[in-house]
């Protein structure tokens, strides 16, 4: 090799102009940032800003006490975005959270009736809990992520841009649950599962958010304008016709009938992925590649999202769920047969 000449890792490609380099930058900026607030769990970090810059929602499961909630907050105050809190409980009405018609006489005496917003009108939402309330206080929401915005008695009303919901349930606790329903679940771009933190996080933990809370001595590295350049510019990232097949067949192969190859698809699936995991994927992989420095996206791109977009997306055989296996079990296969057949 000539003296000056380098090389340049196959996963770290220069991107081609400053735009993309910037994105590159603050994106690592952000992880670093949160991966120092929630300590040893730089996987769920990672996946959590992947899915906000992709303009996706997030539902977040783990055991209390794991930092979900302090996690959103951090996310929040270091994009500088305007964020609210709903505790989910089963006395909650659709008009705790989107909002309801006041009654209010102005000045001059004459009465009307006047839209007060709700806490979803925030620009990032946590719904703590999601499967405590009732689904007709669930299905408040399906609008709201779905097509950015409210209607309330025959108006509509916009949400703010950027607009994220992230939610939060507890795995463990059925009594006084409503589980989401299937078109709910679907909404959500990924789900997050919160690991237990190793002994050497916990221990860590000592030392970051024993006497004080760390996201609250955070201070924004980003702004509202910034997520969405990002996210402008992740649609610009570039999907070659490999990876679009690949992606295409990603989403087959979780079918058990209508042409799924994998044996385990067909053992233990009863419905596949949709149409919307297929975009979700594809979206979440620009972003993986803007986070790696590079204007493509790759096959590992693809392979990095999988599990996050499709664990909800399946149902399981009732068999395989009376055997223990969850989805994680039954599709790690059915990915790891796809990425071999590339």
């Amino acid at each position: 090799m000539d003296e000056g000449q380098h090389t340049t890792p196959m996963n770290a490609i220069p991107a081609p102009d400053k735009a993309y380099a910037d994105a590159h930058r603050q994106l690592q900026d952000l992880r670093t940032l949160l991966a120092r607030v929630i300590v040893g769990q730089g996987e769920l970090v990672t996946h959590l800003v992947t899915a906000v810059f992709a303009g996706g929602h997030v539902l977040i499961e783990g055991l209390p006490g794991l930092g979900k909630t302090q996690l959103a907050k951090a996310l929040a105050v270091a994009l500088g975005l305007q964020w609210a809190r709903v505790q989910c409980t089963p006395d909650l009405m659709p008009a705790d959270v989107t909002g309801a018609e006041i009654y209010t006489t102005a000045a001059g005496g004459a009465s009307t009736f006047e839209f007060r917003p709700g806490p979803v009108f925030a620009q990032l939402v946590l719904v703590d809990e999601i499967n405590r309330a009732t689904p007709r206080t669930q299905s408040a929401l399906l609008e709201a992520m779905q097509e950015r915005q409210v209607t309330h008695a025959g108006t509509t009303h916009r949400l703010p841009s950027p607009f994220c919901v992230l939610a939060t349930q507890n795995p463990i606790e059925l009594e006084g649950t409503y589980p989401l329903p299937e078109a709910q679940l679907d909404r959500f771009m990924f789900k997050l599962t919160v690991p237990f933190p190793s002994r050497g996080s916990l221990r860590e933990m000592l030392d970051v958010s024993l006497d004080v809370e760390p996201a609250d001595a955070l201070k924004a590295i980003a702004g509202p304008g910034d997520v969405l350049r990002i996210a402008e510019l992740g649609r610009t990232v570039l999907l070659g016709e490999r990876c679009k097949a690949a992606a295409v067949d990603l989403i087959v192969a979780t079918q058990p009938q209508a042409g799924g190859t994998e044996p385990d698809a067909r053992r233990h699936i009863r419905y596949g992925a949709s149409p919307r995991a297929l975009q979700a994927v594809v979206r979440a992989a620009r972003v993986c590649a803007l986070m790696a420095g590079r204007s493509h996206v790759d096959v590992d791109d693809l392979q990095a999202v999988a599990l996050p977009v499709l664990r909800h997306r399946i149902l399981l055989r009732l068999e395989s769920e009376l055997d223990g296996l969850d989805a994680d079990a039954a599709l790690a296969p059915v990915i790891d047969g796809w990425r071999s057949r590339l």
